[in-house]
């Protein structure tokens, strides 16, 4: 399964420039960033990402300290 075919030429160029542990594929083809990206980028986005380092909750809807 060729996954760069399904984004956008701007989408594929951003992640070609990360690191190969900053993010994976899951087995239905999206992209997971991972802790070491997160915390890289340096802020939380409240999206609820699988990796969050900073302890939001998503059903709560705040950062809750770890």
């Amino acid at each position: 399964m060729n996954f760069a075919r399904t984004m956008s030429n701007s989408e594929f160029s951003r992640l070609s420039k990360l690191d190969a542990d900053e993010y994976y594929y899951t087995p239905e083809g999206y992209v997971v960033f991972t802790e070491k990206y997160l915390l890289k980028r340096g802020y939380c986005c409240q999206n609820g990402c699988r990796h969050c380092p900073y302890g939001f909750n998503k059903s709560k809807g705040r950062i809750d300290k770890k």
